[in-house]
């Protein structure tokens, strides 16, 4: 058992983290109203536009706010890993037991990520571009490693990038043998045979194999944050480490950071910020015990996958439309103008959002895969 300040107690939350995939699920849900697009459209060309545009993925080559959440998400699933593992070992569950569990829940994460994506308007569809679907792997091969050394962890974290590199730059697949160009690489002629088709906006199913990084890095992050010593020497070592490689393969011409193929480059750096949002959040949450006012966000945190199915099906098909519609009109008696509308009417399907979890929460009702 820790037992410095410092040390998180095996039985206790660690509430930074609880905080931070609050946060991330609230920027979602926002985004999910399309308030982001519409504020970045109502930007252009103003002094504000290089802020609003951080709220959108780079179309190709760069690395924006926005690009930074789902890695985020991916890593914090594998510190929330490292929490449960430990504690279901503590508690005398077998690795075969706890294999199981991970697998039933790798099977929901893949099922929930591909209906995600498989109602259309012209019927159904087969997908795997959905992060519950890449999470659903990358979750596996951090659970299978999970009790090896951080060494045999980190030598297998470089596997995977240099595995992805190797794949993209030396297949020579006629049509798909420009490593980094979209629509012409490795990634888009791995989803023809998958899926049958290429996403039109260049994200790949193949990001999973890089992305595993983000999650085995997480689980090891949890394991260092539940043992004795200093937690955030480490950290913020690791995080300079991927920073300089992330960023100095970028700058230095030889892998660019390319976030819809998840580039080895891309995967660095957003890991490095990975680390850095989790170090700061831990030092001045669960370090420096500065625990009020983050309900907000926790509560959200506390079901975050509830919440993600819930404006990704439920409100991208209906629950966001109809409550538009109900604001909008409402407004439309006052002769509210576009912004304004867009405005309040985002705010109302969020509040509504917000005020589902809390109900859940406050019921102690808690989904998990």
């Amino acid at each position: 058992m820790p037992t410095n300040s410092t040390a998180v107690p095996l039985t206790g939350r660690l509430l930074s983290l609880d905080f931070l995939r609050g946060f991330i699920m609230v920027l979602l849900a926002i985004e999910s109203t399309g308030l982001y697009d519409f504020l970045n459209n109502e930007a252009l060309n103003s002094p504000i536009n290089h802020i609003t545009t951080q709220f959108t993925h780079v179309p190709w080559h760069g690395l924006h706010f926005w690009d930074l959440v789902q890695p985020s998400f991916m890593f914090m699933a594998g510190v929330a890993m490292a929490f449960s593992l430990t504690k279901q070992y503590a508690n005398g569950v077998t690795w075969q037991a706890s294999f199981k569990k991970t697998l039933i829940r790798c099977g929901w994460l893949f099922f929930w990520g591909v209906l995600d994506y498989a109602v259309r308007p012209k019927g159904l569809s087969f997908e795997l571009w959905d992060v519950l679907t890449q999470l659903s792997f990358t979750t596996l091969i951090a659970f299978l490693i999970f009790r090896w050394s951080y060494a045999r962890q980190i030598a297998v974290c470089v596997g995977l990038l240099l595995l992805t590199e190797v794949l993209y730059r030396f297949t020579n697949v006629p049509g798909f043998n420009l490593p980094f160009t979209d629509q012409h690489n490795f990634g888009n002629f791995l989803d023809t045979i998958l899926m049958n088709k290429i996403n039109p906006g260049g994200w790949v199913a193949i990001n999973c194999i890089p992305t595993s990084v983000h999650t085995i890095a997480g689980a090891m992050v949890g394991k260092l944050l539940l043992s004795d010593g200093n937690k955030i020497k480490p950290l913020l070592i690791g995080a300079l480490v991927c920073f300089v490689l992330g960023f100095g393969l970028d700058m230095l011409g030889v892998t660019p950071i390319i976030k819809r193929i998840a580039t080895s480059s891309f995967t660095l750096a957003s890991l490095g910020w990975a680390l850095l949002f989790l170090t700061f959040s831990y030092w001045w949450i669960d370090v420096k015990n500065h625990r009020q006012r983050l309900d907000f966000f926790t509560i959200v945190g506390m079901n975050s996958i509830f919440i993600y199915l819930f404006f990704e099906i439920v409100g991208d098909r209906w629950f966001t439309a109809y409550i538009r519609a109900i604001s909008d009109g409402v407004l439309g008696w006052f002769h509210a103008g576009v912004f304004l509308k867009m405005i309040l009417s985002s705010a109302c399907i969020f509040g509504l959002e917000w005020g589902l979890c809390y109900f859940l929460y406050r019921r102690k009702v808690f989904f998990k895969l």
